[in-house]
């Protein structure tokens, strides 16, 4: 059920740059470096959207533009090198998807094009002095993901309004583990609710965080938003199922894949709206003069089916206000 339109704000204007300021060879394809934390097998959808938006602007993989995909496949620690190799190949335009791979770009170069998607705040990252004018070489679209942290936890105590324990999965290597940790303690402590930590940095962590989570009986397990855990919904849906511990994460991807919830922006807009802009800096627009575009939809998204499986009735008030109800 879907009862929610899309809306997207743009902050400022956007000012032409000159063409010949970026003029390609002729004969030379320009080359846009697509630099990600994760893998290519759960972030094709992304890929497709940021595809569209290229195609929006009139460039198409292949035929009069090319991607060079970089994938860390979830080791963030290959991220500096990825991007220092895209910066030495000379491309056009660097899409740094995520938030680890858009923190990598702005090290690795200061003049290469950088157009990012995070699910934070580009000025609190450092990304971006401003959002509607973002001086230096980085703009880029953002989803409201990490800031809304703190309401998935407010979700689970109006699930669950006798909980005394819940459990925030969080990876370590994430630049932004420590201040979700941080955010999200401050406010169980408000709520009077026992907060534990449960850390995965790799597939292989999975399966003791929820076996952890299972032994201390926590009412609710909490996915920060990380590319990690995004490209293994289907595996962490699985996990909960088997360990019987209802969890809410960040991406309607993790509801469909059998986790209770989702509460978070649209990821695939961001993506789209990132591919937008390579196009418009690939036809000469300066990264400085594009507004940082922020999608502003919320969804929550719950699944009915695992609900009953794990023996929940979930509130009439909750299950009303659902963008998607999955049965």
């Amino acid at each position: 059920m879907k009862r929610r339109e899309f809306m997207i704000t743009l902050l400022g204007g956007a000012a032409a740059w000159p063409l010949a300021a970026r003029a390609q060879q002729p004969g030379k394809l320009p080359v846009i470096g697509f630099l990600n934390a994760t893998s290519l097998d759960e972030y094709r959808p992304m890929v497709d959207a940021f595809n569209q938006g290229l195609h929006e602007t009139g460039y198409v993989d292949g035929q009069n533009a090319t991607v060079e995909y970089r994938w860390a496949e979830g080791q963030y620690d290959r991220l500096p090198s990825l991007a220092a190799g895209l910066v030495q190949q000379k491309v056009a335009v660097i899409a740094a998807t995520t938030t680890p791979a858009a923190l990598a770009a702005k090290a690795a170069t200061s003049t290469v094009p950088i157009v990012f998607t995070t699910g934070s705040d580009p000025i609190k990252l450092g990304l971006v002095a401003s959002l509607g004018r973002p001086s230096g070489n980085v703009t880029g679209s953002t989803q409201l993901s990490v800031e809304v942290g703190p309401k998935r936890l407010e979700l689970a105590r109006e699930l669950f309004p006798g909980a005394t324990t819940v459990a925030l999965l969080v990876n370590p290597a994430n630049p932004l583990a420590a201040t979700v940790s941080k955010d999200l303690q401050a406010v169980a402590d408000t709520l009077g609710v026992r907060f534990h930590v449960l850390h995965a940095s790799s597939e292989a962590d999975f399966e003791a965080a929820f076996a952890t989570a299972a032994q201390l009986r926590v009412a609710l397990v909490i996915g920060s938003a990380d590319p990690l855990f995004g490209s293994h919904a289907a595996q962490l849906g699985a996990l909960a199922l088997r360990h019987s511990v209802p969890a809410i994460y960040f991406r309607r991807e993790f509801a469909a894949a059998g986790s209770l919830m989702s509460y978070g922006g649209s990821i695939t807009n961001t993506y789209r709206l990132a591919g937008l802009y390579a196009g418009r800096i690939l036809k000469g627009e300066k990264p400085a003069d594009l507004p940082v575009q922020q999608s502003t939809k919320v969804e929550l998204i719950i699944n009915l089916k695992t609900a009953r499986a794990l023996g929940l009735t979930l509130p009439v008030s909750l299950l009303g206000r659902a963008d998607e109800v999955i049965e």
